[in-house]
């Protein structure tokens, strides 16, 4: 009842109800980050949703676009910008995920989106992790986040989906708040953001 009913409920109304609460950050985020990335306030790319079901996910942009002489991107640490930093540690740069809560793309809670060419790469039990929504804060980040390893993520959101409930979503929101006052697990170690998933090795 929870999972197929309960749970869509509790995220437009939570959504709706933050978007008018976080209004004057998100006008203040969005202005600031206009100037620091040329007029490009946010992100938007592709990914998996529930069944693997590829959407557009939208976040605030926390990195420029400067390349080397090549034309090759910079890493992600020489292209974090200031603001782009503070709205990271902050995790204000979800914030634009409620719209995708909204539309049904995402749930509040759940596994984190990834990047659309990830999905050849999981095996089975990870592969799982698309039976539910993909969510803007889930049981692997608030146990680790970005400083724990792909395979232990990966095992955290399938443990996620075989115990979904209302109590389960109630401990990770809180754990959630918690976590960004901490500010735990933001970046791996060394760096600005996670290191790719590169597949299975012992596969």
């Amino acid at each position: 009842m929870y999972k197929s009913i309960i749970k869509r409920i509790v995220d437009v109304l939570m959504a709706g109800i933050g978007l008018v609460a976080v209004s004057p950050i998100f006008i203040i985020v969005t202005i600031g980050l206009f100037f620091a990335n040329q007029g490009r306030p946010f992100f938007y790319q592709q990914r998996p949703g529930k069944g693997g079901r590829i959407f557009k996910i939208v976040k605030f942009k926390t990195m420029n676009d400067k390349k080397d002489a090549e034309g090759n991107l910079l890493p992600d640490a020489d292209r974090l910008t200031s603001i782009g930093a503070f709205v990271r540690r902050t995790s204000l740069d979800e914030l634009p995920q409620l719209i995708n809560v909204l539309k049904g793309d995402m749930s509040l809670i759940g596994p984190r989106p990834l990047l659309v060419q990830y999905l050849p790469l999981y095996n089975v039990h990870q592969a799982r992790r698309h039976e539910v929504k993909p969510g803007i804060t889930g049981w692997a980040q608030v146990n680790g986040r970005n400083a724990i390893s792909w395979e232990q993520k990966f095992d955290y959101d399938v443990w996620y989906v075989d115990n979904v409930s209302l109590g389960l979503d109630i401990k990770i929101f809180f754990l959630t708040i918690k976590k960004v006052f901490v500010r735990e697990g933001i970046s791996a170690e060394g760096q600005a953001t996670m290191e790719p998933f590169k597949g299975n090795s012992d596969e």
